[in-house]
This record gives structure tokens, sequence and C-alpha cells, in this order.
């Protein structure tokens, strides 16, 4: 009778009131970013880098935009891991949220502000960068903060509804704000995903009674950063059969130090990430230049319209949303019945191979172009079909490796370390439009040759990873938790 009552006893499980206000502010600080970033590439060839439409000078407008475009994402993903360090040592995630989306905003208002000054609005740019870069580590994690035993049933749910509002923010912010951009000018389009992050800084303050703020915990000695410094400084003492890090366990925590290595392993695959980076990331500047130049004329019957050159990406998530379950009920369920299991690294090879395709139909749609056609926006959206399938496979089961492959102290870090793979291969997409606006060595990579430069490279890099993923080591966290047992044993023996 006591087992009935206690089990009819037991309290539903509640959702923390924290929770509206967070996805809240998700959604609207998400429709900023993706509404500037729609139009950005755009805008900086036609009010700064080629105003009067000069023929000749398009190709380097076009490069010294996407030069800045690129270096802007470079900034924004580089800046997680230091703003998750700041969060976790100094402020707590609430400070750092509320005060930097105050800069984000003011990075929003210079962009309305100062169109047609361009070294105000690259202060904006840089501002924006700051802003994202910097809540973006600790805004996802903030969600998981407000959950405890109670509740943690409830948490994936959460995070679902989390994921569906950046890419609710993202799809309508990429309709609208290339349409305000036509049809009332730059400063609207700027000024209104400024509005959208002011109105988000709201939602997020209006909170601030109702979240479970975790504290700063100070600095913490025993981070991937320090540890690495001091086995790479101190090399000499290695012992014959310890690997390097090995001698870092008596200055540090044992357990720390296993799970920098296990970190490193997940490094290895890391490494392939930034050529998928680099591509992915121009479907939001190179290929937006790409769709003005096509016909976008799109007649389904019963709709007829033209679609912005803006727009075009908007297809993206919508095809991404669509993906995820086909992939994940349909297509690594059917392969694994037939015997080829779909591991992370194969999906990972596969998605690398698909990148590659897609840029093998832009490329030949460039080609067109550059012969004095205007092919149809549907080849494009065909290449966006293929980039989407390329995303679930390499940038999803890169989130999903990164987790699994690493001990629980390690995970945070391991995130930092996938953004970034992003800021490095943007910063590498930058360097090339640098070059070629600048006439160095890339010059030459223009019109279609510059994205079959890609194709090249890529292909390169699929090539070695085929012959290096099968010998990387592989250590599942979740299916094989006493490896983490085995670590903190470790540590108390220490």
């Amino acid at each position: 009778m006591d087992d009935i009552s206690s089990i009819q006893a037991a309290p539903t499980p509640r959702y923390p009131r924290s929770i509206p206000f967070i996805i809240g502010n998700e959604a609207a600080e998400r429709f900023s970013f993706y509404g500037m970033r729609s139009i950005l590439a755009t805008f900086l060839v036609m009010q700064f880098f080629n105003p009067h439409h000069i023929a000749a000078l398009q190709t380097v407008a076009e490069a010294r935009s996407n030069e800045a475009t690129h270096f802007f994402v470079t900034l924004a993903y580089a800046l997680p891991f230091v703003g998750g360090l700041v969060a976790d040592w100094f402020t707590g995630k609430y400070k750092i949220i509320l005060y930097i989306s105050m800069v984000y905003c003011l990075g929003h208002l210079f962009l309305s502000m100062f169109d047609t000054d361009l070294s105000w609005f690259r202060y904006g740019l840089i501002l924006i960068a700051i802003g994202a870069g910097g809540i973006k580590s600790c805004v996802s994690a903030n969600v998981g903060d407000q959950f405890d035993k109670t509740n943690d049933s409830l948490l994936s749910k959460v995070y679902g509804w989390f994921y569906f509002s950046i890419n609710a923010g993202s799809v309508i912010a990429t309709i609208l704000i290339p349409w305000l951009y036509a049809n009332y000018g730059a400063k609207w389009a700027f000024g209104i995903p400024g509005i959208l992050m002011a109105l988000a800084t709201v939602i997020f303050f209006s909170g601030r009674k109702k979240y479970v703020r975790v504290p700063p915990k100070g600095v913490n000695r025993n981070n991937f950063v320090f540890i690495s410094l001091y086995a790479l400084f101190n090399i000499s003492k290695k012992q014959k059969g310890q690997s390097l890090l090995d001698v870092a366990k008596g200055p540090y925590n044992p357990e720390k130090v296993e799970g920098i290595k296990a970190v490193y392993r997940v490094m290895a695959v890391f490494a392939f990430a930034p050529i998928f980076w680099a591509m992915w990331d121009q479907n939001l500047s190179e290929w937006v230049l790409q769709a003005e130049k096509l016909d976008r004329h799109i007649s389904l019957g019963f709709i007829d319209f033209t679609v912005l050159a803006g727009q075009v990406q908007t297809v993206n998530p919508v095809f991404l949303l669509l993906f995820i379950p086909i992939f994940t009920y349909f297509i690594y369920p059917f392969f694994d019945k037939i015997g080829l299991k779909p591991t992370p690294l194969r999906r990972i090879g596969v998605g690398l191979a698909l990148t590659g395709l897609s840029f093998v139909i832009i490329a030949l749609i460039q080609t067109k172009v550059d012969a004095g056609q205007h092919p149809s926006v549907w080849w494009q959206i065909f290449a966006y079909v293929i980039l989407s399938a390329a995303e679930v496979l390499v940038s999803i089961t890169g989130l999903e490796y990164a987790y699994t492959q690493a001990p629980i102290s390690m995970k945070s870090t391991m995130s930092a370390i996938w953004l970034l793979t992003v800021a490095v291969g943007n910063y590498f997409v930058a360097y090339v439009n640098n070059s070629i606006s600048n006439g160095g060595f890339f010059s030459k990579y223009t019109g279609a040759n510059y994205y079959w430069l890609f194709v090249g490279i890529i292909t390169v890099v699929t090539v070695i990873y085929l012959f290096v993923s099968p010998r990387l080591k592989e250590r599942n966290y979740i299916s094989d938790p006493d490896i983490d047992n085995e670590a903190a044993q470790l540590s108390t023996n220490a």
C-alpha cells in the first residue's frame, strides 16, 4: 500500500518557468543574425565595392565582399571559446549573455546608421561578431542549467524546441529581410534585425528572476590549454612508453589529462571539418551572389513569382528539417540492416563527398553564367538539396561524435573546438578571396574556376580521410561509461 501511494504521489515533471524566455530570446537573436547575414554579401558589393555596377570591377568587388563576410564569420565562431571560458571562470552565463547582448545590439545599430560609411559599418560587424560569438557557447548550456533530477526527462523536448526556434528564426529572416532590402533599402533591412536583437535582450532580461544561475568557478588550472602547454614545454620529462600528455599527470589532475587525450583523438577527426565549413558557409555569400545572375522565376502552376537572391538560401534550413528524420529513421536503419553500418566516421566521409558534389553543380552553373547565360535557380536549389544532406552527415554527426567521444569533463571543450573548425574554414575562404582581390596566388581562380578549386581541395581531403579514418581510435564514453570511471580511479590513486 505504501508503495502504491508513493507512486501516486510522485510529482509530474514540470518545465522550468525560465524556458519561454530562453527560447524566445534565441528565436529573436537568430532572426537578427541570419537576417543581416542574408543580405550582407550583396549589400557590400552594391553599396561599397561596386556601387556603379562596372562589369570590369565585379569580380574583385565580389571577392572583397566574400572576404569581409567570411572574416566576420571567422570572428563570430572563434569567440565562443573565449566566451565560454569567461562565463565559467569569472562572470557566470547570465551576466555574459546579458552584457554581450547589449554589444550585439550596438553592432546592429551601427549597421543601420552607417550604411554609407564602410569603416563604421565594419565596426558594426565586429561588434555583432563579438556579440554572437560571445554568447553562443553560453545560451545552449544555459538551457541545461535550468533542469534538475525532478524534470530532466523533459530536457530533450526542450532542446527540440530550442533548435526549432533557431531554424524558425532563420527561415523567417531569410524570407523577410531580402524583401525589405529590395523594397525599403538598407537602413530598414539592417534596422529590423537590430530591433529583433533588442527584443531578444529584453526577453532575456525579463526572465532574470526565474533563471537558475550556476555561479562561476574561478580559473580552472586543469584545463585543455594549461595542460597541453605544460606537456609541450616539458617534453624532456617524457619516459619510454608514455604519451606526451602523461608528463602532466604529476602537477595536474590525471583524470583531466586522460580526458584531454580523448580531445586530441577527436581533433584528429575534426581536422577534416574546416574544409566542409569553408564550403558550406559559401551558400550564405558566394551562392547568394551567384543567385543574382540566375533566372529566379518560379512557376508551380498555381504559384508564379520571382524569388530574390537572398531568399534562395531559405531552402537550406527547410531541407535540413526534412532530412534529419529521414536520415535518422529510414536511411541509417536501412544501411545498418544491409550490413553497411553508418558509423559516425563513415557518415562524415560521405558528407564530405556530397559537399564536393554540391560544388560540382555550382561550378557547372557558374560555367554557364560566365558564358553570359542565366540558368534556372532550380539548379542551385538542387545543389542546396545535396549540401543539406551533407550538413546532416557532417555537422550533426560531428556534434554527436564530439559528445560521445569525450568524457564528461571535456564535453564543453569539445563543443568549443567544433565551433573553432567553422572559424578555421571561414578564415581560409577569406584568405582565398583576399588573394583574388589583391592579385595574389589565387587571382586566377575566378568564375567557375573558383568553385572547381574547392572541388579539387575537398576531393584531396576526402581521399586522405578515407585512408586516415579507419586507423583512428574511438572510445565511446556513452556506450562504455566505465571509461570515465577508469579515469576517475587514476585520479584517486594519484
